[in-house]
């Protein structure tokens, strides 16, 4: 393995993670962020040895401009908002257990799909660079093509949708957590696809408590126990694990081999994760799945 292999290598390990979150809080399907993200690696590796000098930098702006791409390339075949909106409203509830509904009615509406319907492509990468992952608007008015206070209008666009949302929404949820919630999500997801347990640890109170749905009763407390658990269950290669926050509450959402496979709800106090609970049943899952759609 030559140098230039070797530094591909190191900012993959290194900022892989974080380009997935960035790509699925655009795009809305893990498997297109991923591919996208890989792309974004490949110019790296074709890149000139010494001609960047911030390789997370130049990453993000070239995974938010294939994000844009592909964006723009799909919204001529995208469904209309209210088309999707009327198919959610049709769809048979019947079979979802009665124990999880509130489950389905009030916490798994995944306010990025609101943005995925309300916000076109550019308003979108606006508005997830700089109000979900703090990028300055002079780095992202170079990523769309435009100038900062254009980039500002986008943003103030995108919220004033997004605000109407929200009020159009019975269950209230919120786009963007608060930012220490960001903060803590984006070292949680880190530390675990490094398999980094210390890293972990430090993100956990002494006392977590820890539990699955599919095992009722069965609470796991400690942070050393609940760290090794979670690195056993989803910090696994083939896991992708990205932030979405549920009414306004941190959250994750773990993909294996490109399918939902549980959300990891987060109660976060002073700085530390002081509960995790992590829903895998098919009846709390199968409705995520279906708005996600792609991650059946």
């Amino acid at each position: 393995m030559d140098a230039q292999d070797d530094r591909v290598s190191g900012a993959w390990k290194a900022n892989r993670a974080y380009l997935v979150d960035l790509a699925f809080r655009m795009l809305g399907d893990v498997g297109t962020a991923e591919d996208v993200v890989q792309e974004a690696f490949f110019r790296l590796l074709k890149a000139p040895v010494g001609g960047i000098n911030d390789e997370r930098g130049w990453l993000i702006v070239v995974t938010s401009r294939l994000c844009l791409d592909h964006m723009k390339a799909a919204s001529s075949r995208r469904e209309r908002p209210q088309d999707i909106a009327e198919q959610r409203h049709d769809r048979d509830l019947s079979a979802i257990d009665p124990a999880d509904r509130v489950t389905l009615d009030e916490e798994v509406r995944l306010a990025l799909l609101i943005m995925l319907e309300r916000l076109s492509p550019a308003e979108r990468v606006v508005f997830v660079l700089h109000d979900v992952f703090q990028v300055p608007f002079d780095t992202i008015a170079a990523t769309v093509g435009s100038h900062a206070p254009a980039c500002r209008q986008l943003a103030h666009r995108a919220r004033r949708k997004i605000g109407g949302s929200r009020s159009e929404s019975s269950a209230g949820s919120g786009v963007v957590e608060p930012a220490q919630h960001r903060l803590i999500s984006r070292a949680f997801i880190e530390a675990c696809s490094t398999g980094d347990l210390d890293a972990l640890m430090a993100l956990l109170d002494r006392d977590v408590s820890g539990e699955i749905d599919a095992r009722g009763g069965v609470i796991v407390v400690g942070a050393h126990q609940v760290g090794l658990n979670i690195l056993r269950y989803w910090g696994r290669a083939d896991t992708v694990l990205v932030a979405q926050p549920v009414c306004g509450q941190p959250a994750i959402l773990a993909f294996v081999n490109r399918r939902l496979a549980g959300l990891l709800a987060l109660t976060i106090d002073d700085r530390r994760i002081t509960k995790i609970h992590v829903l895998v049943r098919p009846s709390a899952l199968d409705p995520l799945r279906a708005e996600l759609g792609g991650a059946r």
